[in-house]
This record gives structure tokens, C-alpha cells and sequence, in this order.
């Protein structure tokens, strides 16, 4: 049955075609992944922003950890609700509620007096944070044609990375040109208004996800939406599958938890999303991404110039992040996954072992240790962050989308947490050689989790892949080739 579906929906779509609807799905996309560069943005402007901030609200070491951590752990809870309110209220009008939340997060963290309001700022930044990293991925997913759905849904990723490397580049800038000046930090902090105000206006006049209406019942609103960023013929086709899909759905009478906890396949795949997203996060990735600056401290170079050296990482994870996109549906995502954790693991080990042959003192080992670490950096973004948000958008079904990706995402953003608040303990009490091995051991366990248990999804249609997860037949199909 499901082959059978796998093959006819996806041949049976007329090919894809150029002209203003195509340049119409690329504006769409463009205008959502603002909330990917404010992601990236808030994330990555703590690196450099909090030893001038620590200065000026007098913060130690534990309290640091809160500044930091409070919106990571925030964003767990933002992409639970997230992805809950998306299903009910819709992708678009969550993503205008989040521009809200990132400029008003913003504000408070600009114009803290304190730490209370400062970790109230960080907390609602967390939210937005949270609430982005859900619904946009899946906003873009389902808006996309299935032939191109990896590199459309994967540039929200690339625009995260991006922020992060804008966040690191301003913080260079600001930090080395104002050294020593007061409230440097909160102009760091005060960039982040400019894209949340881009977002706001121009997803005021981006469509609503024409899955999310269908499920909705608004048959007709879903077929204009779909005319304006596909061909007449293909929006026609398309809507039929989607049609059917719900039909069948509603037939089943089953929706929601009720459907996931009396289904082995549903509750199967929710436990893959949540095992890749901590297995994302246990790369050690965001530590790098946060305390990058630390790392570099540690092993050797002088505040200022790793301020500069740190620009190298976020350089690294824009162009991985392009190669990332142009490989997206060209290679199977389960091979992506499996070069991508072979990689960071190898650089895991070797960080380890260069720091340990390396003593403090030796002129090598900073430039040693930036190497490897811009090496794990671009095997990270090439080929795992990228491909692992991709997935998470495309492999639960309709009716589980917003709460599947929601709780995959919250224990993403919770494992996210407790490294951020423990990273620079966990470097204090065993060093970078102890800390590196210990994400180098994990990342064999990621290695094996993905071969044994993830199945493939490229160049599927969203609709044929619901009809194998349901049923339990993505478990015996191995990797695809698109169908075209």
C-alpha cells in the first residue's frame, strides 16, 4: 500500500515550473527566516556581550550561567507552546506573535537596570527563540514543493548560522573599537530590534500555510494560497493529495495524543525526532557557539584577539551552511547524518588529543585547537544542523506536526540548556581534553542511534511520507531517489 501511494503521489504531480510563482515562494521564505536570523542573532550576541554586561551588573560566575541559560531553557518552552498555538492559531500569525516577543525581549534586555529584568528580557527572547525554531521550519516545509522542500526549508537554518555570525562580527567590532566603554553590551543586544521589526511587517503580508488551512477546512482559501507559489496545474494536484490525505485522516476519527499514544509508528517517530535533536545537541555544537571565546581563552589567545578568532567559526558555519543547501536533495538524509556525526566525532577526538600533546604556554596550541574547532564547526553545519531541522519539519504527520516538532524541539532546547549552564564547569573540572573526549564518546552513540533507527524521507511528498510513518512502512524502505 504504501509503495504503492509513495510512487503515484509524487509521479502523478506535474514537474515544477519557473515564473513569478516560483520568485513569490522565494520571498515567502525569505520574510520567515527573519525569525532564523533573529534566532541566530540572540544566541550567538551572548558570546561577546557578557563579560562587559557581567562587569556592569557585577555578575559571577553562576549568575552568568543564568543570563546565558535562562533563554535557552525559555526557548524549550517556546517551542512546546509554539508549536501547540501554531496548530490552532495558524503558522503565520505565531510567527507575527514572535517578531512581538523579540522586540519587546529586546527592550528589556537593552534597558536593564539589573539581573532580574535582564533574565526577564532573556526569557522572552527565549520564548520567541523557542517559538522560531518550531513553527518556521515547518511553515517553510509546508509551503514547499516536495522536489526542492530540503533547501527551501534548510535556508532557515542557513539564516540562523548567519545571525550568529552577524552577532559574532558585530561583537568583534563593538568590543575591540569601544573597549572599556560603558553599556557596549546593550548596543550589542540593541541590533536585534532591526530584523524583529523586518519580520513583523513583512509576514503581515505573507500567506497563511495552505496545509494548516486545509486541515482547517478551508479547502478554497488553501488552493489560492497555493496558486500564488505554484502553477495553476500543480496547485490542482497538489490540493487533490491533500484532500484525500485529510479524508482519510478524519475517516481514522483519531487526532492529536490520542492518536500518537494508540499508535506504535506515531509514538516510534515522535522518539526519533526527540533522539536527533539531543543528538544534535550533544555534538557539543551551541557550547561552541556561546562560549566560543572561553574555549579560545582557554587555550590560549588573549581576550581581544578571540574576540577576532571567533569570527572564524561563524565564517565556517555560513559557507557549510551553503553547502548544506546545494547538497539538501541531492543526498539521502540518513548518509547526511552518518558523514556528519563521523566528522564531528573525528574532530572531538582530535581537539582532545592536541590539547593534551599541547601544553599551556606552546605557540602552537591556540591556532591548533581554532583549526580543529572551525573543522568541527563546518562538518556540523554541512552536514548535520541543517538536515537534522529539515527533517524534523518534514517527518510528522499533519495532524502531529505542530506537537511533534514542538516536543522534539523543547527536549532539543532542554539538553541545549543544561549544556550551557554546566559547559564551562564541565572545562573547569576535567579541562578541554576531558570535555572534547566526553562529546567524542557521545557522538559514537549519536553515530549508532542514527543507523539503527532513523528512516528516510528525501524526495518524498509531506502526504506519502504521513501514509509510511502511519502505517509503519518507513521502517522498511531504505533510502529513495527523488522522484521527478
Amino acid at each position: 500500500m504504501a509503495s504503492a501511494h509513495s510512487g503515484g503521489s509524487s509521479t502523478s504531480l506535474p514537474p515544477l515550473t519557473g515564473g513569478p510563482h516560483r520568485k513569490r515562494l522565494g520571498l515567502v521564505a525569505l520574510i520567515a527566516t527573519f525569525g532564523g536570523l533573529l534566532f541566530g542573532y540572540d544566541t550567538g550576541v551572548i558570546n561577546g556581550a557578557l563579560v562587559p554586561m557581567s562587569e556592569e551588573l557585577g555578575l559571577n560566575a553562576f549568575t552568568e550561567g543564568v543570563a546565558t541559560s535562562s533563554l535557552i531553557f525559555a526557548a524549550a518552552i517556546g517551542a512546546m507552546f509554539g508549536g501547540r498555538l501554531s496548530d490552532g492559531w495558524g503558522r503565520r500569525k505565531t510567527i507575527i506573535l514572535l517578531a512581538v516577543l523579540f522586540f519587546a525581549g529586546t527592550l528589556f534586555v537593552v534597558f536593564t537596570p539589573n539581573l532580574a529584568v535582564l533574565v526577564v528580557g532573556r526569557v522572552i527572547l527565549g520564548l520567541a527563540v523557542g517559538g522560531a525554531s518550531t513553527v518556521v521550519p515547518v511553515f517553510l516545509a509546508e509551503l514547499a514543493p516536495y522536489e526542492i522542500r530540503g533547501s527551501l526549508a534548510g535556508r532557515n537554518e542557513l539564516m540562523i548560522v548567519t545571525g550568529q555570525l552577524a552577532a559574532f562580527v558585530i561583537n568583534a567590532v563593538i568590543g575591540n573599537l569601544y573597549a572599556g566603554a560603558d553599556h557596549v553590551w546593550r548596543i550589542m543586544f540593541a541590533i536585534c530590534a532591526i530584523p524583529a521589526i523586518a519580520l513583523f511587517f513583512g509576514m503581515l503580508r505573507m500567506p497563511e500555510s495552505p496545509r494548516w488551512l486545509l486541515e482547517k477546512g478551508r479547502n478554497a482559501d488553501a488552493l489560492a494560497v497555493l496558486k500564488t507559489v505554484r502553477s495553476e496545474d500543480r496547485a490542482q494536484a497538489e490540493i487533490a493529495d491533500l484532500e484525500r490525505i485529510a479524508a482519510e485522516e478524519k475517516a481514522e476519527g483519531q487526532l492529536g495524543w490520542r492518536a500518537i499514544l494508540s499508535n506504535k509508528n506515531l509514538s516510534r517517530i515522535l522518539l526519533v525526532g526527540i533522539g536527533l535533536g539531543i543528538a544534535q545537541q550533544l555534538t557539543g555544537i551551541n557550547s561552541i557557539m556561546y562560549f566560543g571565546n572561553t574555549v579560545l581563552t582557554e587555550s590560549g589567545f588573549e581576550e581581544g584577539a578571540a574576540l577576532i578568532a571567533n569570527i572564524a567559526p561563524g565564517v565556517i558555519a555560513v559557507v557549510g551552511g551553503i553547502i548544506a543547501l546545494a547538497m539538501m536533495d541531492r543526498l539521502d538524509r540518513r548518509t547526511t547524518f552518518a558523514i556528519g556525526l563521523t566528522l564531528t566525532t573525528t574532530c572531538h577526538l582530535l581537539i582532545g588529543v592536541a590539547s593534551m600533546v599541547l601544553p599551556a604556554g606552546n605557540p602552537l596550541r591556540p591556532w591548533v585547537i581554532l583549526f580543529l574547532v572551525v573543522a568541527f564547526v563546518g562538518s556540523m553545519q554541512t552536514f548535520l544542523n541543517i538536515a537534522v531541522w529539515v527533517y524534523l519539519s518534514e517527518i510528522f504527520p499533519l495532524h502531529m506536526r505542530g506537537v511533534g516538532m514542538g516536543i522534539s524541539v523543547f527536549m532539543l532546547w532542554i539538553v541545549n540548556g543544561f549544556l550551557s549552564l554546566y559547559f564551562l564547569s564541565l572545562v573547569e573540572a576535567v579541562g578541554i581534553t576531558g570535555t572534547f573526549f566526553l562529546f567524542a564518546a557521545v557522538g559514537a552513540l549519536a553515530l549508532i542511534f542514527v543507523i539503527t533507527q532513523v528512516p528516510e524521507t528525501r524526495g518524498r511528498t509531506l502526504e506519502s511520507l504521513e501514509e509510511d510513518v502511519t502505517t509503519g512502512a518507513i521502517y522498511t524502505v531504505r533510502a529513495r531517489s527523488p522522484r521527478r
